[in-house]
């Protein structure tokens, strides 16, 4: 149950908190001050996609807190999946959105995603809004009330799973059954492919390695020359003394002094040891020279090489890597096409029973939504009879259809308004005023199969009037026992029905515009029933009559 929600800088509302009951709770005020906003933060605090734009001027930051008390089994082991403790089956939410589009969200304290608190949310609020009258125009959303009443859950996602096994065993097979000419010509690209990457003989890493070798002889005269001069100033030419001479001489004479001055001893020794390794570097260079050969046929084939790795890789990929891999996928498919008549008769039988187990679900689904729009039919005419609509003859329309990730079954909600007249698909004939109590109607029945404790109705009561509007409220005050139910409303009758009242309103300090919600006495009720069914001023008489909706919606007991 929605115990107490905290908005704070969502559009024109500054600051507010309100507290909730268990029960009917309604919300009134003029038009525009703001109680479709309550209802935007209350999904906004759920992880319902939002936008920046709803962070009130000049704020950087907009709140929403929401305290749940008595939450469900589901509320809880969902809190449980997603690593949040929860005690005595109390739930804090809070959403922080900023002006940078960036969402902070929290679940008793503990930081979490959005996509975490809508997960949550769903299992604590269910909320009707106007748009839900429109599933009634959209017949491919009218199997979702059967399978609900007739409790389908398990059995459709057992048919899914089937259903979407079926749909990739048919696209496998699609894509295997090549007419003969396809499969020749696709053979013999794959062949000349094949052909062309195996005689290549591609290894890992030998384009870098022909590349360094290339520059190496383009660049071989340097590079001698560089090597030549390195060896003689290490060991010396015909004219001239190295570094190994030199170190050695200074050596020598360090030993000579150090005969009267021993600290000497060492460094001569050093600069010995130094001259092992000139002598190394210097063989390391001559090395280096013998190595370079430099064949003007050899350099040719690595340009050729080179250019054909080149001419490859645009075709078949930018590395060795990627080359060696498109030929391993070429002999795959090359495979698949040459043993495809095996392959495309073990998919051919796997298609069949797994269609025909697919076939045996979506059967036991028509059986189980037949039986279930019998009684749909049943209960929503008992309830469209009650809300003023006695004469309209609801029907439920089973038809087959190929199958589909719903079934096998087309459903569609008919109506026929008038005795005598034929049913009709509802979204060609059904009024607003019409669909809001079929709605209303149908959530009714399923009320029972609602595990969640809170319910919220914006402006369900749309197009609805006088004695509709009486039967409408009793409706919704009979659904709220044993539950919460917190409804939008701008008629009368349904407020009169509630067992609380908020009203809200919008004022002007400062130059800013500031929404208030106020907890309404019994006073205060009578004052706002007044001004909604009153016209400029309110009169004596309108206060009256209010007192007198109050008192009688107080006193009935039992709306059947």
């Amino acid at each position: 149950m929605l115990q107490s929600l905290k908005i704070e800088n969502i559009a024109v509302i500054e600051n507010a908190e309100l507290e909730l009951s268990r029960g009917f709770n309604v919300l009134t005020g003029e038009t525009g001050a703001g109680k479709s906003i309550i209802i935007d933060s209350i999904n906004a605090v759920l992880g319902e996609r939002t936008s920046r734009d709803i962070i009130r001027s000049g704020a950087a930051e907009a709140y929403v807190t929401a305290f749940f008390s008595q939450c469900g089994d589901s509320a809880l082991e969902t809190l449980s999946e997603i690593g949040v403790s929860g005690d005595g089956g109390d739930i804090v939410l809070m959403r922080r959105i900023s002006q940078d589009g960036k969402n902070f969200c929290k679940i008793n304290g503990t930081p979490v995603t959005a996509a975490m608190l809508r997960n949550l949310g769903g299992k604590l609020i269910n909320i009707h809004g106007q748009n839900d009258s429109q599933d009634l125009l959209m017949p491919e959303r009218h199997f979702l009330y059967i399978d609900i009443l007739a409790g389908n859950a398990p059995l459709l996602n057992e048919y899914r799973e089937q259903y979407k096994k079926l749909c990739s065993l048919k696209n496998e097979l699609e894509k295997m059954r090549f007419d003969e000419s396809d499969k020749a010509r696709r053979i013999d690209m794959l062949e000349y492919q094949i052909n062309e990457l195996a005689m290549s003989e591609i290894c890992p890493g030998e384009r870098e390695e022909l590349s360094a070798k290339r520059e190496l002889f383009r660049n071989a005269e340097k590079v001698i020359s560089a090597l030549n001069l390195a060896y003689e100033q290490l060991l010396g030419g015909d004219e001239t003394e190295g570094a190994s001479s030199k170190v050695m001489t200074a050596a020598d004479c360090l030993d000579d002094a150090s005969e009267y001055l021993s600290g000497l001893r060492e460094a001569a020794e050093a600069l010995r040891s130094i001259t092992y390794d000139i002598n190394e570097y210097a063989s390391q260079a001559k090395n280096a020279l013998s190595e370079i050969d430099i064949n003007p046929c050899e350099m040719d084939e690595i340009d050729e090489r080179l250019d054909l790795l080149s001419r490859l890789s645009r075709k078949y990929g930018a590395t060795e890597d990627d080359m060696i891999a498109f030929l391993e996928a070429a002999k795959k498919e090359r495979e698949d096409i040459e043993f495809s008549d095996i392959r495309i008769s073990g998919l051919e039988k796997q298609i069949k029973n797994t269609e025909s187990a697919a076939i045996k679900l979506a059967d036991k689904l028509t059986d189980r939504r037949k039986a279930a729009a019998a009684r749909f039919e049943e209960d929503v005419r008992k309830e469209l009879d009650f809300l003023d609509m006695p004469g309209v003859k609801f029907v439920v329309k089973i038809g087959c259809s190929a199958l589909s990730s719903n079934g096998a079954d087309k459903i569609e909600f008919m109506i026929s308004a008038n005795p005598g007249e034929e049913p009709k698909p509802i979204a060609k004939i059904a009024s607003g005023g019409e669909l809001s109590r079929i709605m209303l109607a149908v959530k009714c029945v399923l009320a029972d199969k609602d595990v969640l404790q809170t319910m919220i109705f914006d402006e369900i009561d749309a197009g609805v009037s006088g004695r509709a509007a009486q039967k409408v409220a009793m409706k919704l005050r009979e659904v709220s026992r044993g539950r919460q139910v917190i409804c939008v409303t701008h008629l009368a009758q349904i407020a009169a029905h509630a067992d609380e009242q908020l009203l809200v309103s919008k004022s002007t300090r400062g130059g800013k515009t500031f929404t208030d919600v106020t907890r309404l006495d019994f006073e205060g009720r009578k004052r706002e029933i007044a001004r909604i069914t009153g016209g400029l001023k309110v009169t004596e008489l309108q206060l009256k009559n209010a007192e007198e909706m109050l008192k009688s919606a107080k006193n009935k007991g039992d709306y059947k």
